[in-house]
């Protein structure tokens, strides 16, 4: 697999980004994905960012940003602060 791909089912991220970027080990990643322990967004661009996408991965109050372009090439990577909601409700749509 290379680092990213674009399929049918969205994107596939190699466990091993995300992983370091959490500070996690990577084969957990799957795992913690699963129960939303790990949980994720894609957000596609329009207007002036079409053909980019972010793909945001959130785990305990830790988030990991990855902007790719439509070759799957990352263009950026941010981590940041991102508390969970203490009442149970989502965390609002990007």
């Amino acid at each position: 697999m290379t680092t990213i791909e674009n399929g049918n089912d969205g994107f596939v991220v190699d466990a091993e980004i995300i992983a370091e970027a959490l500070g996690v080990a990577a084969l957990v990643i799957q795992g913690l994905m699963r129960p939303n322990v790990i949980s994720s967004r894609c957000a596609k661009g329009v207007g002036e960012d079409e053909g980019v996408w972010r793909l945001t991965f959130f785990h305990s109050n830790r988030a990991f940003r990855l902007t790719v372009d439509n070759t799957n090439q990352i263009l950026s990577r941010a981590q940041f602060d991102a508390p969970r909601q203490r009442n149970g409700t989502k965390r609002q749509a990007m």
